[in-house]
């Protein structure tokens, strides 16, 4: 107990020095009389209780008290000024069975059902059973739970006020009860000498901001990790840098609901690279424009509302300053195209050479914020990126993240029922850059490519742009590369195909070139819909097949490796997609293309209006009429 009560010593002298050292005789809120003795003394405490006054207590209660509570009442038997709200607490004669006082039972944990967890089972029980420590607070409760104990014999402590509208806030035991409130302490007391314009620096303070110096280094190093439990605990203590630092390392992580870059969204200098990310997350959640930075200082109005508006528009562009700018172009006009992976590759080589705009910038978050670049950043890259040294800093470099994109086209056969990438229908073209394909197919003579958007905004935005074509197809494509020397146009979700009014734009695109066309309706809860598959030359179709409920027809002389029915073997279940499977992943094989899974997933894509792939119907031809629903996501 020794050891025990001397590191107790320690950190209540430390406190309570701090405590005084903090308080202002001319401020009306630190000359309470309550407090005369504590400033003269600089100590918050009380005499220790004896062994003979704690036995008594423990007689009294029934109970032998928990290690680290009954090692404090040897060293002070209570304390004043616990946090910011709880200004006296219980010593050896004071503290009493809470028996439900309030009843808070009803509303915590409420009631529960027949298979409570373990934690619901002992908040339940814990109003009835906990003994009360605060005597004197701003409604706040503080209990200590002598049925919630850990292995080592400690006692939770549950803090509950009405006013902060959450649920009770459990500490595993009373020593992690006071260190939770010595860090509220230093929370606020920062807050309160800033807006009275004192410093509040000691031993701690001091520290604590080495201890973000070092993170910083850290985290510029590659150990983010480490980096991150640093920042976290000077974050617990109020230090002023650490979450701005924290949150870009949280934001690469994929956590972008706990960032604010508090401290660099108002800084010139930092600005122009967080505040796009913010305003990213801002229209992601179709939050009200007057809400974005509403507190910002009127100096940065200019910059957030600029930011705002590229994001909208689609127009904004990551522009790092130093040697990693030229991989961020590089990567940007790969992603552009599909080649997702290609890109990520290009940034990962460079950012050993990425530099910071000041001594708060750790890492390129403005990324996250690039229309065309964002979506590379999952997770897993997130943290490669943050694993490896930069800005100079030296460090082992992390292994790769794993590529996103698989090989070939068969993954379109695993895509969910309902996804926009269900039906799909995409002409793949040889020795043609996909900029090319607007002037081959596009509608009306177009030759030009919209802003990289994503498959759905592409889609939508296309079709509420044009009036429905006299042959009712509507055919808007995205467009990139599909493996050496091809491009792909692909249009999601198609529907109504109709072979009799099927026009190939492969016989436009594939003037002086090889294009191979594909459109699949697959099963969906009704007979089978269709797999066509056309190659052609020059404007011909060499061979062909459609695959319709299970009737094959074929145009041409089919090679073995895409022969039909070896594809689509009668009999076999056609709502498993097996046969669209293997016909795309021998298609693969055959012409050695691919399509982007992360570009057309989740990333964005160049797209245009194309001609459509059904010719209007004849006089008197029956027609299926479609009707198109909007619907709110």
């Amino acid at each position: 107990m020794a050891d025990m009560s001397d590191d107790w010593r320690s950190f209540l002298r430390r406190w309570s020095e701090e405590w005084a050292d903090a308080q202002d005789p001319e401020a009306p809120e630190d000359t309470h009389p309550r407090d005369e003795e504590p400033r003269r003394t600089r100590w918050l405490g009380f005499p220790p209780a004896s062994d003979e006054r704690i036995q008594a207590l423990e007689q009294r209660l029934g109970l032998r008290l928990p290690p680290s509570y009954r090692t404090f009442l040897a060293v002070s038997d209570g304390w004043r000024h616990a946090g910011a709200f709880v200004w006296l607490l219980a010593g050896s004669d004071r503290i009493r069975p809470h028996e439900d006082a309030a009843g808070l039972s009803e509303y915590f944990p409420g009631e529960l059902d027949d298979a409570p967890t373990r934690e619901e089972a002992l908040l339940a029980g814990m109003w009835q059973r906990a003994l009360q420590l605060d005597v004197e607070s701003d409604a706040v409760y503080v209990l200590l739970d002598p049925g919630d104990i850990d292995d080592t014999g400690e006692w939770a402590v549950h803090t509950w006020a009405p006013w902060r509208a959450s649920p009770p806030e459990r500490h595993p035991s009373f020593r992690a009860f006071m260190e939770a409130m010595h860090k509220e302490f230093h929370q606020l007391q920062r807050n309160r000498s800033a807006r009275a314009g004192r410093e509040f620096v000691n031993a701690t303070t001091r520290s604590l901001d080495a201890s973000v110096e070092a993170a910083r280094l850290d985290a510029l190093a590659g150990r983010y990790e480490r980096a991150s439990a640093a920042l976290t605990e000077a974050i617990e203590y109020g230090r002023p840098r650490a979450t701005g630092l924290l949150d870009q390392i949280r934001r690469l992580l994929g956590e972008p609901y706990t960032v604010s870059f508090h401290g660099l969204a108002d800084d010139p200098r930092y600005a122009p690279e967080v505040l796009p990310v913010l305003a990213a997350e801002h229209l992601r959640n179709h939050w009200d424009d007057s809400t974005f930075l509403r507190g910002a200082p009127e100096s940065m109005r200019t910059t957030a509302d600029e930011s705002l508006r590229q994001l909208r528009d689609g127009t904004f562009r990551y522009t790092p300053a130093g040697p990693f700018a030229a991989a961020v172009k590089e990567a940007r006009e790969q992603a552009r195209w599909g080649e997702t992976d290609a890109a990520w590759h290009t940034l990962r080589t460079a950012l050993p050479e990425w530099r910071p705009l000041g001594t708060d910038h750790i890492a390129p978050v403005g990324l996250c914020a690039d229309p065309v670049l964002g979506p590379l950043l999952t997770p897993e890259r997130g943290r490669e990126l943050l694993a490896t040294p930069r800005a100079g800093q030296h460090g082992s470099a992390p292994a790769p993240a794993a590529d996103q994109d698989p090989p070939g086209l068969a993954w379109l056969a695993d895509t969910d029922r309902g996804s926009i990438l269900t039906s799909y229908r995409f002409l793949l073209v040889e020795g043609v850059e996909p900029a090319e394909l607007p002037g081959r197919i596009g509608a009306d003579g177009a030759t030009g490519l919209r802003e990289p958007m994503t498959l759905w905004d592409a889609r939508t935005s296309m079709r509420h742009d044009h009036d429905l074509s006299t042959s009712g197809d509507e055919a808007v494509a995205v467009v990139g590369r599909a493996g050496p020397g091809w491009s792909f146009a692909l249009e999601p979700g198609p529907r109504g195909f109709d072979e009799k009014r099927f026009v190939s734009p492969a016989v436009a695109a594939s003037r002086g070139a090889r294009a191979v066309t594909v459109w699949s309706e697959p099963f969906d809860g009704g007979p089978f819909g269709h797999f066509l598959l056309s190659v052609t030359e020059n404007g011909e179709e060499t061979y062909g097949f459609t695959v319709r409920s299970g009737a094959i027809g074929r145009r041409g002389p089919v090679p073995a490796a895409l022969d039909p029915d070896r594809l689509f073997p009668p009999g076999e279940p056609l709502a498993e997609r097996l046969g669209e499977r293997r016909a795309l992943e021998a298609l693969a094989v055959e012409f050695g293309v691919r399509l982007p899974r992360l570009a057309l997933t989740r990333g964005r894509l160049h797209s245009f209006r194309t001609r459509p792939w059904k010719r209007p119907p004849a006089p008197g031809e029956p027609v299926a009429t479609l009707r198109f629903v909007r619907h709110r996501p």
